[in-house]
């Protein structure tokens, strides 16, 4: 129909991860968009939490500054999209859409997803084992890198152990790079994966 906002009704969403809650329109010709908002409604509040008007975008709530964000460039696609989901994030989320038609007049259309945040079974992390003894040329660049599965968010470390003297921590990322290996970087690396 003319002008209809459509996304679905409930979504559920990774507690950690990220979600897109969808809300889509077909743009018709002399018909503007002037303003978008995305509006919550919580256990104990509510709120706007995203308004886009022609002054640009505007994140009002501060729980959701620098995990909110819509489509630019994309008419039509006023879809939200929220990282690092937390389970006070769930509630019931409105779309809401004004546009100005070619005679000034306006029509303003709104549309409601119920949004439940779940937690995964709570796993520790399990590192899947690389190959040992690998053998690379000097004076290449190689890496290591360390993969785990388990419930995020997961914390990584590289150590390097040389017998009789302690580990040397190394990288704090998943991924241990070289550009340019020595003879003196042969040795036994090891990495550890945490979680909480």
């Amino acid at each position: 129909a003319f002008l209809d906002l459509t996304g679905p009704n409930e979504i559920e969403g990774m507690w950690k991860g990220s979600t897109i809650l969808p809300c889509v329109y077909v743009p018709v010709e002399d018909f503007v968009q002037q303003t978008l908002m995305w509006t919550v409604v919580h256990d104990q509040s509510s709120g706007t939490i995203f308004r886009r008007d022609s002054s640009g975008d505007h994140i009002l709530l501060s729980e959701y500054r620098d995990r909110v964000s819509v489509p630019k460039d994309a008419p039509g696609n006023v879809s939200l999209h929220i990282l690092n989901l937390e389970v006070s994030d769930r509630g019931t989320y409105t779309c809401q859409v004004t546009w100005r038609a070619s005679n000034n007049s306006l029509i303003t259309k709104e549309m409601a997803t119920k949004v439940e945040v779940v937690k995964v079974a709570v796993t520790k992390p399990v590192i899947r084992a690389g190959k040992l003894g690998l053998t690379v040329p000097a004076g290449a660049r190689t890496s290591l890198t360390c993969v785990a599965s388990g419930s995020p968010p997961i914390s990584y470390r590289w150590f390097r152990s040389s017998p009789g003297r302690k580990a040397q921590l190394l990288s704090s990322q998943a991924e241990l790079a070289w550009d340019s290996l020595r003879l003196s970087d042969a040795g036994t690396y090891y990495c550890e994966a945490e979680n909480r």
